[in-house]
């Protein structure tokens, strides 16, 4: 056991799982197969080499959490910096909001109600806050598996991903915080607590920006990453929604001429904030990756296949993703209309549902839920992904060939339009 966990092998392994997560990545682009499912299958298989070798005891719970945490983190900050504010995006960011609102309740709602129904032991207060995890979108599976599509989808993705997950956290705690009724604030405490955490996010965000665009040091990078790490925590610690703070931030810096106007304008040194801008961009997304990477691999080391086998599992888990689609057509429809391919589809559960899954309460535990639920919706969802982004591609790539002539803006045409122009030209 002993020589399993030397500092060498350690080393080997871990630099192996960084090297296999690049390639998973390069064949994700070429497949749409997420990269992130290849991550769970290579921690399973490690799980069975390891309980071949004894090392079956091992409690990876710490180290989950942790790497949970701190990707959540960067995965945020990784999308609060690719959005823009710009004036003309402010209705496909509301429209995106809106989806994923009232997706994320619906969903919530729906699947509290399947879990209240078949789990034993399962009242609503306890359904509505294990439905909860159920219901939020993967950004660390949507973000990277949607660079291939068009660029208002792939925008459309990004910002509804970010909304769920915030949002999903938010009423997550919040449910938490209902737990115990003497202390419960209720609605109003907790709109009052966004609000206070914006304020201070923003204040917090402001000196941030003008305090390391003035810091010479060219190790400044990770000094700010820590920064951003202590002040999640301590609004943790004084109950804030934290995530909010990593939020505000990134749009902050990402998009520095909207809120440094008037008289702040003469404080920024643009150039500077700009140099700021570009290092953090970059070493969010290598840190994303490490921490995606080791978090995925570790989640499959702990999870068991053997909970699959379950009827009730099974019937369960079927029933909320097929709720989940079902709640989805309805809403694309109504906010987006009839292009909604692959959008319907790309509705991945991931990082935040198995995060928030271990940071349910003791008390609100329910013998009867088997975590294969959680397994099974994860790969469900990722494999419907899958499917739905290789049809989408190579229907596009159909719709291309067959158009012989391109008029202008016609890189900017949808696959249904360029479908609907060759049925035109076949007609006459």
């Amino acid at each position: 056991m002993e020589e399993i966990l030397s500092s060498y092998n350690l080393i080997i392994v871990s630099s192996l799982i960084l090297i296999l997560s690049f390639f998973f990545g390069e064949v994700s682009k070429r497949t749409n197969i997420p990269s992130v499912l290849m991550l769970i299958i290579l921690g399973i298989v490690m799980k069975a080499g390891m309980d071949a070798m004894g090392g079956s005891t091992i409690n990876f719970f710490p180290i989950l959490e942790v790497l949970g945490i701190v990707g959540l983190i960067m995965i945020v900050l990784e999308a609060a910096l690719e959005l823009k504010l710009e004036r003309e995006k402010m209705v496909p960011i509301a429209k995106a909001f809106g989806i994923a609102l009232i997706g994320l309740l619906l969903s919530i709602w729906v699947a509290a109600l399947i879990l209240h129904q078949f789990i034993p032991g399962m009242d609503m207060t306890k359904a509505w806050l294990y439905a909860t995890p159920l219901s939020i979108l993967s950004s660390a599976i949507i973000i990277p598996s949607v660079t291939s599509l068009r660029e208002d989808k792939k925008e459309f993705h990004i910002y509804e991903s970010t909304f769920s997950d915030i949002m999903g956290i938010m009423v997550f705690y919040f449910l938490t915080g209902q737990l115990d009724i003497e202390h419960s604030s209720g609605i109003g405490g907790f709109a009052g607590n966004v609000v206070l955490t914006i304020v201070l996010s923003l204040i917090a965000s402001y000196i941030i920006v003008l305090v390391f665009q003035s810091i010479k040091s060219h190790t400044k990078l990770f000094l700010l990453i820590a920064v951003l790490l202590l002040l999640y925590a301590l609004g943790k610690k004084m109950h804030l929604s934290s995530l909010i703070i990593i939020l505000v931030f990134g749009l902050l810096i990402a998009n520095m001429r909207l809120f440094f106007t008037g008289r702040l304008k003469e404080w920024l040194i643009y150039k500077e904030a700009k140099h700021l801008y570009d290092g953090l961009h970059v070493i969010t997304m290598e840190t994303a990756f490490v921490v995606r990477t080791f978090f995925f691999v570790i989640f499959g080391l702990t999870i068991s296949l053997s909970s699959l086998a379950s009827l009730n599992v099974a019937l369960v888990s079927l029933l909320i993703i097929a709720s989940i689609y079902i709640i989805r057509f309805v809403i694309l429809r109504l906010f987006i209309g009839k292009d909604i391919l692959p959008q319907l589809f790309i509705a991945p559960r991931g990082l935040i549902t198995v995060l928030l899954f271990y940071a349910i309460p003791e008390e609100a535990m329910v013998a009867g839920f088997e975590p294969g639920i959680l397994l099974f919706i994860i790969i469900g969802t990722s494999l419907i992904m899958t499917y739905a982004m290789i049809a989408d591609k190579s229907r596009t790539g159909q719709a291309v060939r067959r158009a012989q002539e391109k008029p202008v803006g016609y890189e900017r045409w949808s696959a249904p339009t360029i479908e609907r122009v060759e049925e035109k030209k076949q007609a006459h």
